[in-house]
């Protein structure tokens, strides 16, 4: 087990770099699978998510070769249609990914149920089960749990309506329909970044998909597809936190490494709280926010405010003037973070039957030992700890490294008195 230790109170200054965007990392891995070549694959984070995801690939045949810190040469011609084993798939909840991977390239596929960040309502894949069943897919499900599926016929280009737009389904039907009969077309697609990211990897490769980053994506079926060198886009979750760690201390960040467009949700917020940015064509720079105030924050689907920005987001407006609800229209119970921050001296109240948050903004956070509840409230958590007076103590914080590349290192270069210990 391991900790972080924060000294807090020191506004954060300088600059840093944000690395590969974990939410594109991992279905990119998973989708080499449909190539049966060899890919190069650029610009990963450096983060046990990643990992995880090389284990299991390893473990069905896969060859993988590291170049350097992030990039990777992956060789998927001896994977086989077995399922992998269980303790590493209950590691992660992107591991769904090979469901619509092994599926569209080899028509059968079983995987264990996957794992990740309990947000308390079990993050169903009820839309992923429908979309395969529709192109032609039989789904059974083993007494060990495992989601098998095949597909004796072959599978079919379909019409596909999703009753809400799931990023993990819309990326999961895009890789079954990539050797489909005909043409797929998905309705109400997500439009999120990082499923344009992975279109563009499948498109590199010689698939033929249009339409990502709108709400309809169609997936013409093509007999083969080969491997490339592709590199993944910037994280614009991390840089957002980055971001919220300058203006929650009070400090100068330069982000760099950006794509400001998939920020926008995220920075007019930040404006909206009288948060001042400078924004260029690939940095965002945070300047000293003095007087901070309180705006109501809703997640929805892109273009909306991103759900993993959302503890982050409010833990910047513990310390902010006014009052503000907080609601989540994706994860309506992420909010178990906020007894945490309870304990570091904010004030927020949680309406239930409502599932919305209130804050009354505080003049200070004080010191206190948390634990990371989720990868993001971790995040959260250690941004609190920064800002507040006195040392913090995040415990679980194994959860914070699935998704942040190096963390302790780019917050020490920030200036942040922060150390990690085991225990």
């Amino acid at each position: 087990m391991e900790k972080f230790i924060i000294n807090g109170g020191k506004s954060l200054n300088g600059a840093v770099s944000i690395s590969g965007m974990k939410n594109s990392a991992l279905p990119v891995l998973f989708g080499t699978i449909l190539t049966n070549d060899i890919c190069i694959i650029e610009n990963l984070p450096n983060i046990s998510d990643v990992r995880v995801s090389l284990d299991i690939l390893a473990s069905i045949g896969a060859s993988i070769k590291l170049l350097n810190s992030t990039t990777i040469v992956i060789d998927t011609t001896g994977v086989k249609p077995k399922s992998p084993p269980l303790e590493l798939v209950s590691k992660l909840r992107a591991s769904y990914y090979l469901l619509g991977a092994m599926l569209g390239r080899f028509g059968q596929a079983q995987v264990g149920q996957p794992g990740g960040c309990d947000f308390g309502n079990g993050r169903p894949i009820d839309q992923h089960i429908r979309g395969f069943e529709q192109l032609g897919a039989r789904v059974s499900y083993e007494s060990n749990a495992a989601i098998t599926l095949t597909a004796t016929n072959g599978l079919k280009g379909s019409f596909i309506y999703f009753d809400i737009a799931s990023v993990g389904a819309t990326i999961n039907i895009m890789y079954a329909a990539a050797f489909a009969e005909g043409t797929t077309v998905i309705e109400n697609a997500a439009r999120e970044p990082h499923i344009v990211d992975v279109a563009c990897f499948l498109n590199a490769c010689g698939a033929n998909i249009t339409g990502a980053g709108t709400t309809t994506i169609r997936i013409k079926g093509v007999k083969k597809v080969k491997g490339c060198t592709y590199c993944i886009a910037p994280d614009m979750i991390e840089a957002g936190t980055y971001i919220i760690a300058g203006a929650i201390t009070k400090g100068t960040v330069r982000v760099d490494n950006v794509v400001p467009k998939h920020m926008e949700a995220i920075t007019a917020k930040l404006k909206e709280a009288n948060v001042p940015l400078e924004i260029g064509d690939s940095y965002i720079t945070v300047l000293p926010a003095e007087n901070l105030r309180c705006v109501a924050i809703k997640a929805n689907p892109y273009p909306g405010l991103p759900t993993d920005m959302q503890p982050q987001f409010s833990t910047l407006m513990t310390v902010a003037n006014g009052m503000c609800t907080v609601s989540d229209g994706i994860y309506s119970s992420r909010f178990k973070y906020t007894e945490h921050l309870k304990n570091m001296g904010a004030n927020i109240e949680y309406d239930e039957r409502r599932a919305l948050l209130q804050i009354f903004g505080v003049s200070e956070l004080h010191g206190a030992t948390v634990k990371a509840p989720d990868l993001r409230a971790g995040a959260a958590l250690i941004l609190a700890g920064l800002a507040a007076k006195g040392t913090t103590t995040v415990t679980n914080v194994e959860l914070v490294e699935r998704g942040y590349d190096h963390i302790i290192e780019k917050l020490l270069s920030l200036g942040a008195d922060i150390k990690k210990e085991r225990f």
